[in-house]
């Protein structure tokens, strides 16, 4: 199907330790390897994902005036509508050929994140959209403080050690519109090249050929789920706090062929984020004379804030 290796997380959380340990062993080789893996068994049911799916797409056949109206200034894009073409990769200047939507966190117990997140942008138009949409945000938060514990282990940190940097953490859901493609592309592509800022991304909708991911030879290899499976990939954050053990792997969705011009395209990723205050000073477990440290002690506010300022989705 793809050169990306699948796991289980039933396996992680069946309570056998033969099984919870092979989880650890396999989900640790792939993000030291490639930086993804095709995981199944997580908390997302085949319902949920169904309404979700139905739900965006009624969204992005709204008429354009309608969409625009829920694009908010000065919020860099972290909730509501981004338009077509307004996002770029890292160093360059040409923006992506898709247009998104941002669930950002539910805050529960902390009115100073409260006061610091802007608030998720309430659709009019339709009446399950943000309900369908928040249960999802909270199905695959789950699934990835799951995911995060395994790393944990992996690492040889207690196995909660990321609990606290993510309850409440910055965390992301974009639905994402490719629409279809109606003239030959000036050097665009639907995502060009590029790593992602987070901890780890969670993603849906990788059942067709378009996402590539690049191996540590330089080759470009589809990443192709199963149905039932979310793909999920190593961030920069994670990449710098485990001094580059964990990879995070650089990725892109090309265009399709000419053929399939006519059809859209949707994903939805998951950008599981810390609070603003995690350290990601690389962990000394991953430190030893053969590799060094590599990185610069920062929090992820800042280095979020830097990557915002290179994708040009703040300003100075």
């Amino acid at each position: 199907m793809s050169g990306i290796p699948s796991v289980d997380l039933q396996d992680f959380i069946s309570g056998d330790n033969e099984r919870k340990q092979q989880f650890i062993a396999d989900i640790g080789k792939a993000f030291g390897d490639i930086g993804f893996v095709a995981l199944s068994g997580h908390f997302l049911s085949e319902e949920l994902v169904d309404k979700l799916y139905a739900e965006i797409k009624k969204f992005f056949e709204l008429p354009q005036e309608v969409k625009d109206s829920y694009e908010i200034e000065g919020i860099g894009g972290q909730r509501g509508y981004t338009s077509f073409g307004k996002e770029h990769a890292k160093g360059r200047k040409v923006g992506d050929l898709k247009e998104f939507w941002h669930f950002g966190q539910y805050v529960e117990d902390n009115p100073k994140l409260e006061a610091e997140y802007p608030d998720n942008v309430i659709v009019k138009e339709l009446p399950a959209f943000n309900e369908v949409g928040k249960e999802t945000f909270r199905m695959l938060e789950k699934t990835a403080k799951h995911v995060l514990r395994a790393l944990a282990l992996h690492l040889g940190l207690q196995e909660t050690y990321f609990d606290d940097y993510i309850k409440n953490g910055n965390s992301i859901l974009r639905p994402i519109h490719y629409p279809p493609i109606t003239e030959e592309p000036k050097n665009a592509e639907r995502a060009a090249a590029h790593g992602d800022i987070n901890l780890i991304t969670l993603l849906m909708g990788a059942q067709g050929r378009g996402l590539q991911v690049q191996n540590h030879k330089g080759e470009w290899i589809d990443a192709i789920a199963r149905p039932d499976q979310l793909m999920i990939n190593v961030g920069d954050m994670l990449s710098r706090l485990t001094n580059n053990k964990l990879k995070s792997t650089i990725h892109k969705v090309v265009n399709p062929p000419r053929e399939l011009w006519g059809s859209s395209r949707y994903s939805i990723p998951f950008f599981m984020h810390p609070v603003s205050e995690m350290p990601l000073n690389c962990l000394e477990e991953c430190i030893d004379d053969e590799h060094p440290k590599a990185f610069k002690d920062i929090t992820a506010g800042e280095f979020l804030h830097e990557r915002l300022l290179e994708l040009g989705l703040i300003k100075e």
